[in-house]
């Protein structure tokens, strides 16, 4: 592992970015902002617990995928791939690059996510530690989402519409905003495919707002394996 390359990398497209555009923080907290404020007011506040849960869970995935754009325009526009080549660098290390830097560009939203979590005492030491290892896991399967789709497209044109479905179907379909128990089961299962789903419903019964569904946990740690499997394996690291 690079370490060197993944800090640098880290430091440059994760510090150096909020620094250089904060206004990539404010637009990527827009939707889960307005969805929250949205769920405030149409549910008279009695949704508004669910809604500051996962509308962090939906903001890291949401940041993870949006990698997906970042990571074609570098191999497809800047050809940044073809200089790492003949180098020690790997497409492991340049993956664990990407993934470090997204979650240190997320810090300024997790931040207020927590502020608004302690507003409504939500958080305590256990519900913490269980909450930075969702993210963890959610930013690296979004992240390795993101490289499977970026390395499966020929033309830099169509990447903004598909991730920006995949992001709608991944942060509003599943239950970010609202109890899992509204969804029916059997379709909980099929929406599980998307990591935000598992960290959301983990998420509802850690917090106490669900019951906890123990299958969801097994889900998590399976996804979170296949998806680093499959990107590892299926990132297009030379064009031949």
């Amino acid at each position: 592992m690079n370490l060197k390359f993944i800090l640098t990398m880290a430091w440059y497209y994760g510090i150096k970015t909020i620094v250089r555009g904060p206004s990539y923080i404010i637009a990527s907290l827009s939707t889960p902002l307005t969805l929250l404020f949205l769920v405030f007011v149409l549910s008279h506040g009695a949704l508004v617990k669910f809604a500051v849960v996962g509308g962090l869970i939906a903001f890291v995935g949401s940041v993870g995928l949006s990698g997906a754009g970042d990571s074609a325009f570098f191999r497809l526009q800047l050809r940044i791939q073809d200089l790492y080549i003949s180098t020690n660098i790997r497409p492991f290390d340049y993956m664990i690059a990407f993934t470090l830097s997204y979650l240190v560009f997320a810090m300024p939203g997790i931040v207020l996510y927590v502020y608004l979590g302690e507003l409504y005492h939500l958080f305590n030491l256990y519900d913490s530690v269980i909450m930075v290892l969702l993210m963890v896991s959610l930013i690296m399967t979004t992240t390795s989402i993101s490289f499977m789709i970026s390395g499966s497209i020929h033309h830099l044109r169509n990447i903004w519409g598909i991730t920006g479905i995949i992001t709608i179907l991944t942060s509003i379909l599943p239950p970010t905003f609202y109890p899992y128990y509204y969804v029916p089961r059997n379709f909980l299962y099929i929406i599980a495919l998307s990591p935000t789903t598992p960290a959301a419903v983990i998420a509802q019964g850690v917090f106490g707002l669900s019951p906890m569904m123990n299958s969801m946990v097994y889900i998590m740690i399976l996804e979170t394996a296949i998806y680093l499997t499959l990107a590892r394996f299926l990132v297009r690291w030379r064009e031949n």
